[in-house]
């Protein structure tokens, strides 16, 4: 109860993070949560709680003490991670780039971009930066026209295709 009530508070408005700076500039704008909620599956959750007391059952008797703590705070940490309610931020398209909350994303640093579209599962637009570390950054689009945001998108940056890759496949497979 708490929970719902604290995710109705943080869906109210958006933060209010460059929205002055940037606001006559604005070729776009949408506010959206940060990532979309899922109803949580028990049955996958339950496989999920499974493998991961086998894997800290296995540690413990191989006497992998690091072993064991890690995977008990992976869990923790994953646990903690799905209570959590989405905040509200501000997506703005401006000539200098994609302003994201309090992140700008330059044109210039930015290879190409690709939307991914299904309306059952994800709205997002992946940007693919110029960035060893994260070379992808996904910006949700919510309930947002996405031939708008791309038409938008095709006069600064090109449109490459991409693929969904191991970790993405994984997080639908579990539905988190």
């Amino acid at each position: 109860m708490y929970i719902e009530k604290s995710r109705e508070k943080m869906l109210e408005a958006p933060d209010e993070e460059l929205i002055e700076e940037y606001s006559e500039d604005t070729l776009l704008h949408w506010d959206a949560p940060e990532f979309e909620m899922r109803p949580q599956n028990k049955k996958r959750l339950s496989y999920v709680a499974l493998i991961l007391l086998a894997i800290i059952g296995y540690a413990s008797f191989t006497n992998s003490p690091i072993m064991a703590i890690v995977f008990v705070l992976i869990g923790i940490v994953a646990y903690m991670n799905m209570q959590k309610a989405p905040r509200v931020l501000n997506f703005r398209i401006i000539p200098e780039g994609m302003l994201a909350g309090q992140e700008l994303y330059a044109f210039e640093n930015i290879k190409s971009f690709w939307i991914f579209y299904d309306p059952e599962y994800k709205k997002v637009i992946s940007l693919h930066i110029k960035s060893y570390l994260t070379p992808f950054v996904h910006i949700p689009i919510h309930n947002e026209d996405p031939v708008e945001i791309r038409r938008v998108l095709l006069k600064y940056i090109p449109e490459i295709k991409q693929e969904n890759n191991l970790t993405e496949m994984l997080e639908r497979f579990l539905g988190i």
